[in-house]
């Protein structure tokens, strides 16, 4: 709910952070879930956060478990056997980058003993959906995946597709990323993070504005719990929405596209891929939660989506973008965005655009300027399409239905 409520009144979850100043960062903003000691003891025994240090794996865990319990479903005893139809795909980019900068001051000092017996589990790639796994019971599929910016969408997808195989019931699908200056670093020497609005942190993160100059670094977690329509129709499950399809595709680094630009053509194929998946047309999309990082790519992708849905100008559906409020959480973007548009979906409302009171021209030029609303507004959606786009020139697009 509170979520919800941030969606509709635009609420940025952008702040400054002085440690990022005094590591001399372009861009001295982030955009960190605040977590407080009684939220994550809640879903972590005190020996695991003895030497616990992994922020993505902690974002995860709440996320994951606020689903499935969300969902109405009961975890696995100890002692009882495994839930054989329910598995897990977790997305992430990078794992306990905290946690393996100690391990190696520690192993540069001969101090090898002391690493403690939870390096390995927070640092590994899998750590996630092994966590979530082991406080679930999980017993069908349980991985992670990583394709960058396009993690969390295509982890959607893997479960959507587990499920229509009939290899599993159930699937708990969703991305996380780290935060701090050990994830981010890397993005701020690639100059990609906006250097401007330090000391206006809620004017920094700008999509489609003739202003951006780049993302504010984000961080988070976004979860779904998946399951077949017989399945939930059984149990009576609350339902939010149903996934009509989708596709991934590649670029292959070829035309435009390279190890941090997108192949348009690509882009588009994979929309025009995602609608036939789905059964449906351009038309019958009512809004898209757009990729859209603030960079120089934003009028690029608008161009994509025009050429792909065969929409423009006053037929063009509703579009807007999450990271005006919580920056660009990287390889937990897509999950968390695909939350907020199921949830835009579910309450009939499209969020405010923050900082685009500048639309970029060339935006303008392709489609009428009032789908691009500054305000909330509240509108009947029935259904809604997200893509995510990430470095490797990799592409993801889910498109939900209200049920």
């Amino acid at each position: 709910p509170a979520f919800t409520e941030a969606l509709k009144k635009g609420t940025s979850g952008i702040k400054h952070y002085p440690e990022l100043e005094a590591l001399n960062f372009s861009c001295q903003l982030g955009a960190i879930p605040p977590l407080s000691e009684e939220k994550v003891t809640a879903y972590f025994s005190s020996l695991q956060l003895k030497h616990f240090q992994s922020s993505g794996i902690c974002y995860g865990v709440i996320a994951g478990m606020d689903a499935f319990r969300d969902a109405g479903l009961d975890v696995a005893g100890k002692n009882e056997s495994p839930l054989t139809n329910l598995g897990i795909v977790f997305g992430t980019g990078t794992s306990g980058v905290e946690k393996f900068r100690e391990a190696i001051y520690k192993l540069d000092e001969g101090q090898v003993r002391r690493l403690g017996s939870t390096t390995v589990a927070q640092t590994m790639a899998s750590g996630v959906s092994a966590y979530l796994g082991g406080m679930i019971g999980a017993g069908n599929l349980v991985t992670t995946n990583s394709s960058a910016c396009a993690t969390g969408t295509e982890a959607i997808l893997m479960g959507y597709e587990r499920i229509a195989s009939e290899r599993a019931t159930q699937m708990l699908c969703g991305s996380t990323s780290d935060h701090g200056p050990y994830v981010w670093g890397g993005f701020d020497a690639m100059k990609v993070t906006t250097y401007k609005h330090n000391h206006e942190p809620h004017r920094a993160s700008r999509p489609m504005s003739a202003t951006a100059s780049g993302f504010v670094p984000g961080s988070g977690a976004g979860a779904f719990l998946l399951e077949s329509l017989e399945s939930a129709q059984e149990r009576n499950a609350t339902i939010y929405a149903e996934v009509l399809g989708g596709a991934v595709n590649s670029g292959g680094q070829r035309l435009e596209g390279s190890m941090t630009a997108p192949n348009s053509r690509a882009v588009q194929h994979c929309i025009e891929m995602a609608l036939q998946d789905a059964g449906v047309s351009g038309t019958d999309i009512d809004y898209i939660n757009g990729h859209l990082t603030a960079t120089v790519k934003d009028p690029v992708e608008i161009e994509n989506w025009c050429a792909a849905l065969g929409r423009s100008g006053t037929d063009f559906p509703y579009i807007n973008s999450l990271k005006s409020m919580v920056g660009h959480c990287l390889a937990a973007s897509g999950a968390v965005e695909s939350v907020a548009a199921v949830l835009q979906l579910q309450h009939n409302f499209i969020a405010p655009n923050l900082n685009c009171e500048d639309l970029h021209p060339e935006i303008s030029r392709c489609i009428d300027p009032k789908y691009i609303p500054k305000q909330y507004i509240e509108t009947p959606l029935k259904t809604v399409v997200k893509a995510s786009f990430g470095f490797g020139d990799v592409n993801a697009c889910v498109i939900f239905r209200k049920n």
